[in-house]
Order: structure tokens, then sequence, then C-alpha cells
């Protein structure tokens, strides 16, 4: 006997008939012999109807009574699928997340999970019942309900997953209990798609149906635009060891397993593309070059609950340094309120943009091979799209674009990457892939982590706090640095391709806009490699603008900080970024990610923002 976990979606109960057939689907998962545990969401449109009930009363409405309101929705779905499987003759008990003690937070509308009871849920199981849980809400120390915010539902489910298959009470069903000791858990997803995609199939119709894809991936593609899985359910999946399943409401069909990375995936360079449309860029320049500027500038952020997205921040000249960053749309006024004040005191401009979206590849092969980056910009360059950002995570490279030209750059990315054609993993049988045209790395820098089972144990106590896996230095990079780069179409490709052609890897990447029609372009290459990249450049360059300036600079190390949730937790870059002001040690690049955060400083204070870091995250 083992334990299901079975996560339907809006649409999937939008109508008494489909909550008729998803409770047919949850019978027969315990006809099959298996515990079932089934977490809904609100039906169809309830959600968006109560907020729009809401704003006929006020324009701002209170949190803490919007959390009352919205959570009425899922209470209707969790009665009506208790009452559609009663009618089936099966047995069912219906809770809210109050009645299971789901704890969290108290952000209302946003808040996080802190633990979760199995008291009640055991008690049922054990006498025979489907669970129905109300996916989406919580309560916090208060006893004040609370929202767990968009896709709230699929986080629950997760979560749900993740404290029974490692409840240190005595297992439900003895003998069910994997290697390491843990119950044998599935956790399903059924909406009105029958899996994940290499993008989305609304915007590129090839796009190709993914049967196996690792957390990472999942949770970067989720991240940058992929709607498919709330990114907080991946990261509890990945910290808990849940594999998941993406699948359809309407059909038996296999779906998308999301899973522990495979050694076969290191072989795929691009799994997925995605896009994020409605995305605001804000734009600091003249900011102090010294240390403690980011930790002040995102600190006042974090504070005010924004999550930013992307971070570029410039090399320093003349005393002064450059800080882009995205954040969504709507959370432009709140992010322009928090920052203006702030750069006023230092002296610094403040610019933005609300009309741009990005465009992300992500592929756990990044890691092991090179070339990604110029293929991708030599794809935006032929379609004549201008980049106005670009960041490099450790599996993902995004780029910020006009939004007029967001579907057709992913659509170029698509194609340049072959992902309509299939490839294991997608079409075919997973296993080994033949040698592609990418150049090998050298041995990858950033290496998974910390499965260690007493870990985990001790992590459901604060089920969604930060969780840090590693820290790690690499001070064998060197930097270049191109000032006053015309804003231009195809000038980073023709960079990239210079390099490229003579076998150089480029690892880390950041470009900002400084000033009108003008770019910074920063990229880091093995120190070996430093001088004949250096030259390289400067032979493109003057074919580009006469007037650009190069240079280069040998003592540089990266330092990177690894885990779950990296951007989804607004407090890891003002820890990270703090913890380095407190040694006074000066930040000259930033690059972020899902699961990856890295910044560099002087090499001769790398080891130092190692053994900071590593004490400011509790890394052993």
């Amino acid at each position: 006997m083992r334990l299901v976990v079975q996560k339907f979606g809006g649409s999937s109960v939008a109508t008494a008939e489909r909550i008729m057939a998803a409770a047919r689907r949850a019978i027969r998962a315990k006809q099959a012999g298996n515990q079932v545990i089934v977490v809904v969401s609100a039906r169809g449109d309830t959600t968006d109807e109560l907020i729009s009930l809401a704003r006929e009363i006020t324009d701002q409405p209170p949190a803490r009574e919007m959390d009352m309101l919205l959570s009425t929705g899922e209470q209707v779905s969790i009665a009506l699928m208790a009452m559609a499987i009663q009618a089936l003759g099966h047995p069912a008990i219906s809770f809210t997340g109050a009645q299971i003690g789901i704890t969290t937070d108290s952000f209302h509308t946003k808040a996080r999970i802190k633990n979760i009871s199995t008291r009640r849920i055991r008690q049922a199981l054990e006498e025979g019942k489907i669970v129905i849980v109300a996916g989406f809400q919580g309560v916090d120390e208060n006893y004040n309900i609370t929202t767990l915010g968009r896709g709230g539902s699929d986080t629950t489910a997760v979560a749900l997953a993740a404290v029974m298959k490692h409840d240190p009470n005595p297992p439900l069903f003895p003998g069910e209990q994997g290697g390491d000791g843990t119950l044998q858990v599935d956790c399903e997803f059924y909406t009105d798609v029958d899996g994940v995609y290499t993008t989305d199939p609304r915007i590129v119709p090839e796009a190709r149906k993914i049967d196996v894809i690792s957390y990472d991936e999942m949770l970067e593609l989720a991240s940058v635009g992929a709607n498919v899985l709330h990114s907080r359910s991946i990261e509890f999946a990945k910290k808990f060891d849940v594999p998941l399943q993406k699948r359809s409401s309407f059909s038996d069909a296999e779906g998308t397993w999301i899973v522990p990375e495979a050694d076969w995936m290191r072989d795929i360079v691009v799994c997925g593309a995605a896009l994020v449309r409605d995305e605001a860029r804000i734009h600091l320049d003249g900011v102090p070059d010294q240390p403690g500027i980011s930790h002040r500038v995102f600190s006042a952020i974090a504070e005010q609950n924004i999550v930013v997205d992307m971070i570029a921040q410039n090399v320093g000249s003349g005393g002064r340094a450059a800080i882009g960053f995205t954040v969504l749309k709507n959370e432009l006024p709140a992010a322009l309120a928090t920052v203006r004040p702030l750069a006023s005191e230092l002296g610094a401009k403040v610019f933005h943009q609300d009309d741009v979206s990005k465009v992300s590849i992500v592929g756990t092969g990044m890691r092991t091979h090179s070339g990604v980056a110029e293929r991708m910009f030599a794809a935006l360059a032929a379609e004549n799209i201008n980049l106005k950002m670009i960041t490099t995570g450790d599996i993902k490279i995004s780029v910020l674009v006009d939004k007029a030209e967001g579907v057709r750059a992913l659509r170029a990315v698509h194609q340049a990457f072959h992902l309509d054609k299939p490839r294991p993993g997608a079409g075919l049988p997973a296993g080994p892939v033949q040698p592609g045209p990418f150049r090998r790395r050298p041995t990858p820098v950033v290496e998974d982590t910390g499965r260690d089972l007493a870990d985990r144990m001790q992590r459901l106590s604060g089920m969604e706090d930060i969780v840090v896996s590693d820290v790690l230095l690499d001070t064998d990079q060197g930097r270049i640095t191109i000032f006053d780069l015309p804003d231009r179409v195809g000038a980073c490709a023709r960079v990239f391709q210079a390099i490229a052609e003579h076998g150089i890897n480029v690892d880390m990447i950041v470009q900002n806009l400084t000033e009108p029609g003008r770019a910074e372009l920063s990229f880091s290459v093995p120190r070996a490699d430093l001088k004949r990249a250096l030259e390289l450049t400067r032979a493109v360059i003057p074919q580009i603008d006469p007037a650009t300036r190069v240079v280069a600079d040998p003592d540089i190390a990266r330092v990177f900080v690894l885990g779950v949730g990296m951007r989804t937790h607004t407090g890891v870059a003002r820890r990270m970024f703090g913890a380095l002001a407190e040694r006074q040690i000066n930040i000259g690049m930033i690059n972020t990610s899902e699961v990856c955060i890295s910044v560099v400083v002087e090499r001769a204070r790398g080891e130092e923002a190692w053994t900071c870091l590593r004490q400011a995250f509790n890394v052993e």
C-alpha cells in the first residue's frame, strides 16, 4: 500500500461533471490499494470573481480580509468533492487548511508554510477514508486565515506529500517504507494539459511534451514563465525528494515526471524555453561603488516582500556603478516607491521601463557544455531583436527584450535549439544522448548536495525556510568588461561568436543598459584564456563602435550560494549581500536564479567571502 496525493486544479473541478470525474479518479486510486489525499483549488474562475467582488467594495481591501474571502473558494470545492465521493459509495472527509493544522507565517495573501500537523489526516486515512484538503490556505499562530498566493494549491499538495513521507510518527502502512525509511508517496497534478512542454504550446504550436525533467530544470522553467506548476511546490519536492507527475484530468495518458537529476540529463543542453510577458525594469544609475550598497537596495525591497527577478550589477567606474533589476509589472509602483528615496540619498538616478518581457532557456547540460549563449544571442540577432539585459544562472540564460518582441523571441530560441524535435526524455526513451555541437566544459563548479534524511526531517519544523545546501568558491576565472557598448541588435552576438570560434568557454554573463543607447557587458572566462579572449574582443569591438572601451581583470573570485528557492525567498539576497557588507567586501557583479546566486568579488578576498557566507547560512 502506498500513499497517493492527487491535486486537482480549478479547471478540473469547474463543473459538477468534472468534479464527479475527479472523484472517480480518486476512487480508482483507492481501489488500486492506495491511501489517497486529494487537494483541490477553487472552481474555475472563482478566485478572480472573489477579487472582483472585493474591488466593488473598496479599491484597497485589507489583506487579512482578502484572505478570509479568498479562502472560501477552496472550501466550496472540498465540500463538493467529498459529497461526490460519498455519492459514489466511498467514505470521504473534507478539511480546511486550518482544520488539519497548516501553520503559516502572517504575510497575508503571500503566506509561507511553517509546519503541518499529520494527526487528523493519519486518523482519517486509518479509518479508510479519502481525505480532501483545501489548497492555497492555512492559519497563522493567532488563528488568522492566510492564503499562500497564486498557485498555492500546488504548494499545499507537495507540502502534504512531503510531511507524510517524512512524518517521524510510526509509518501508516508497515512495510511500505523506502530504502531510507520514508513512506512511499506519489504526488500527481491533474490539470487541463497533459504535461510539461518545451514551451507554451499556445504560443509555439510545435512545442513538444517533456516526459522527464529534473527538479532544478522545472524550478527554473516555473520561475521564468512556464505556467505549469507553482515554483514553491517544486521547491518542496526537491527539498523532500517527492517525485511529481503533471498529467491530464481528461485522460489516463502518462504525464511529465519531475524527479531528481540523472546523469543522462547533463547531455541535454536546453530542455525548454519560457516567456514572462509582463516584467518591469528598474535601473539605478550612479550608485556608489562601495561595500554595502547592494545590501541597502535589496534589503529595502525585501522588506516590502517584493520578489526581484533578474539582477544585473555591473563593474564600477569612477567610483560609481549601476544596478539593474526586474520585478513583475504589477509590483513596479511599490518597487519604485521603495527605491526612489534611497536613490536620492545615494545620489543616484532612477529609470524604469514597464513594457519589457523576459525570454529564458533552461537546461541541466549548461553546467557541462558551452556555446549555448552564443547560439541564443545569434538566433535573436537574426530576428533583429535587441537585448536590454542579460543574466546567466547555473542552468539558465535570460534576456530582456521589448514586450512587442517577446513572442517572436521565444519562437526564435525554441527553433534555434530544435526543441520541437524528439530527444531522450522528450519523445525518446530516457538514456544516453548522442554527442551534440556544443563544447564540453571542464569539471562543473556547481554540483547538487545535501540529501541527508536527518537534515530533511529537521526541515519539517520550518518547511518553507530558506535552505542553502552549499557555498562554493571559484578563483580560476577572469573578467572582461566592455564599456559604452552600443545598444544595438547583434552587438552581443558578434562578441560571443568571436570568443566561441576559438573554443573559449564563457561562464557568467551580465549586460545592463547604462544610459540611453549604451550598455555595459561583462563576462567571465577561464583565467588561462583571459589574454586571448581580450585580444579577440578588442579585435571585434572596433567593427561595432571604435569608441567602445574594453578592459580585463584577472583578479576576481566568484562565490556561489546554492539551494532551493533562491529567488522566491526575498531574504536570500539580503542575507548574502549583508554578510559581505559587514566584512566590507565589495560586489562587482551579481547573477541570480532559482537554484543559485553568484557574485564576483576581488580575488584577494574570495576565501574570506566564501567563509563569511558559509557562516551566514550555517553551512558546515
